[in-house]
C-alpha cells in the first residue's frame, strides 16, 4: 500500500487534513501518517482543533515553535527531513503557504519525494507576504496541485505550471459543509452575551496589522467606532501574540471596550459566525468561511481572494490608517444579492484522494 507523509502546522492546515484524512480513512487509500510541525504550539491553537474535527493523534511532532521566518523554516526542514529519510514514503502532501509548507516541501524535493500542494494557486503579487513567497515557491516544485478554484488555475498556467493541476474545490467548504449540524450558535451566543445580528466578529492577527503600531492601533480604534456607530457588540478572539504586541503598543485601553477572548475552536467560530452581522478580518480562511456563512466582510488586507472582492460581496481595505470606518461599515450593511457559489461542490477531498490513487500509484 503506498505510504502518504502529511505535514501540517497552522490552523488552517489542520481544518484541511481534517478533511483529507477522512476521505483517506473512508476510502482506505492508503498509509496516511501525520506529521505536526509544532509551528502553532499553543492548545487553544491546534490541540483543540485535533479533538473537535476528529483528526488522530499525529504519529511526528516535530516542535518547531515560534521564531524568525528563517530560523522556523529552518528548524523544520531539519526535523522533517529526518522524518522522512525514517517513514521513506512515496508522496508528501502539505498545505497552503505558511513555513511548514515550504519546508516540507523543499525537504521532499530534494529527497526526490513527489510532493501534493492543496490550495495550490492562490496570488497576492506581492512578495512582500512571505506566505506568498512560500506559496509560489512550493506550487514549482509540486508534482499534484489542488486549486480551490479555475482563477487558482489560470494562475499557475501564467507561470507555466499545467501538469499535475487540478482543480477540485476547497476542502474547507467541504468541512464547512459537514460540520453544519455540530454548530450551536445559541450556546456560544449566551456564553459571550450575545444576540442575533447584535455582533460582529473581528479576527485580527496578521504581523502587517498588529506588528505595526500605526496599523494596529488604527485597526483597534477602528472597531471600537463600529461598536458605537452600529450599537453591536464585538467580539475579538485574539492571539496570544496580538494581545501581548498591544500591550507592549500601550493599546491595551483600545481593548476595554471589546469583548476579547482566547482563539476559540472551529466550531465555536463557525456557530458564532452564522448570527453575527457582519466579519472584519485578515484571513483569507476566516474570508471564505464568511463567504459560505452568507455574510458580508471588511478585509484588512492587501488582497483578499479576489474570486470574492470582484462580486463586492467583500470591501478589502488595505489602508487601515486612513479608512472612514463609519462610511465603509455603511456601505458594507447595504443589501446586495449573494454571489453564489465559487468554491466547489463540497467534495473536494474526495477528487484529491481519487486523483492521488489514480496518478500517484
Amino acid at each position: 500500500m503506498m505510504k502518504v507523509v502529511s505535514l501540517v502546522g497552522a490552523r488552517p492546515q489542520f481544518i484541511k487534513e481534517a478533511v483529507v484524512n477522512n476521505a483517506v480513512r473512508q476510502q482506505n487509500a492508503w498509509q496516511h501518517i501525520l506529521v505536526h510541525s509544532g509551528q502553532h504550539y499553543d492548545f487553544n491553537m491546534s490541540g483543540a482543533f485535533f479533538e473537535e474535527l476528529g483528526i488522530p493523534k499525529p504519529d511526528h511532532y516535530l516542535g518547531v515553535g515560534s521564531g524568525s521566518h528563517a530560523a522556523q523554516t529552518a528548524d523544520a526542514l531539519i526535523k522533517f527531513e529526518d522524518v522522512l529519510r525514517s517513514e521513506k514514503p512515496d508522496l508528501v502532501m502539505v498545505y497552503g503557504d505558511t513555513n511548514t509548507t515550504l519546508a516540507g516541501a523543499l525537504d521532499a524535493a530534494k529527497l526526490h519525494i513527489p510532493i501534493a500542494h492543496i490550495e495550490a494557486g492562490p496570488r497576492t503579487y506581492n512578495k512582500l507576504f512571505p506566505e506568498e513567497v512560500n506559496r509560489v515557491l512550493t506550487d514549482h516544485i509540486s508534482d499534484y496541485l489542488f486549486a480551490c478554484t479555475e482563477l487558482n488555475v489560470q494562475n499557475l498556467a501564467k507561470e507555466g505550471i499545467v501538469k499535475g493541476v487540478y482543480n477540485t474545490g476547497d476542502v474547507m467548504y467541504d468541512l464547512y459543509l459537514k460540520m453544519q449540524p455540530k454548530l450551536n450558535p445559541e450556546a456560544e451566543m449566551e456564553h459571550f452575551g450575545l444576540k442575533h445580528n447584535g455582533y460582529v466578529l473581528a479576527t485580527i492577527h496578521r504581523d502587517f496589522n498588529t506588528d505595526s503600531k500605526e496599523r494596529f492601533e488604527s485597526v483597534l480604534k477602528g472597531l471600537n467606532t463600529i461598536a458605537k456607530t452600529q450599537n453591536v457588540k464585538v467580539l475579538y478572539p485574539m492571539h496570544p501574540r496580538a494581545r501581548k504586541t498591544a500591550k507592549q503598543f500601550g493599546l491595551s485601553d483600545l481593548l476595554k471596550d471589546l469583548i476579547i477572548t482566547e482563539p476559540v475552536g472551529y466550531l465555536e467560530l463557525m456557530s458564532l459566525l452564522q448570527e453575527c452581522r457582519f466579519g472584519v478580518t485578515d484571513s483569507g480562511g476566516f474570508q471564505r468561511e464568511c463567504y459560505w456563512a452568507k455574510k458580508r466582510a471588511m478585509l484588512l488586507m492587501p488582497q483578499g481572494w479576489q474570486e470574492i472582492t470582484d462580486t463586492g460581496w467583500h470591501l478589502l481595505e488595505n489602508d487601515v490608517t486612513t479608512l472612514n470606518w463609519e462610511e465603509k461599515t455603511t456601505e458594507l450593511l447595504q443589501e446586495m444579492p449573494y454571489p453564489g457559489s465559487i468554491f466547489g461542490k463540497g467534495n473536494a477531498a474526495e477528487k484529491i484522494v481519487r486523483e492521488i490513487q489514480a496518478n500517484a500509484l
